[in-house]
């Protein structure tokens, strides 16, 4: 692979990524019942539980799409 299909790689990547983790936060923000009522026959979780986990899932996944998406895209576009 050369630099220009590395960089591509990661352009697609990172834009792939963001647009599951907006999947994520429109189905939580718009289906929350239905996602609540689905974990809740599996796991006892309050409501803020719920919300806490679910949010810091998508902080997680975001921090991730920095640290291995969108900052190899940047490192390699600047060569």
């Amino acid at each position: 692979m050369n630099t220009f299909q590395l960089t591509q790689f990661f352009l697609y990547m990172t834009i792939l990524n963001y647009i599951v983790l907006i999947i994520w936060f429109l189905a939580f923000t718009f289906a929350k019942g239905s996602i609540k009522r689905l974990h809740g026959q599996w796991f006892n979780l309050s409501e803020q539980q719920f919300d806490a986990i679910h949010y810091g899932g998508m902080a997680v996944y975001k921090i991730g799409i920095l640290l291995f998406g969108l900052a190899p895209y940047l490192a390699l576009k600047l060569l």
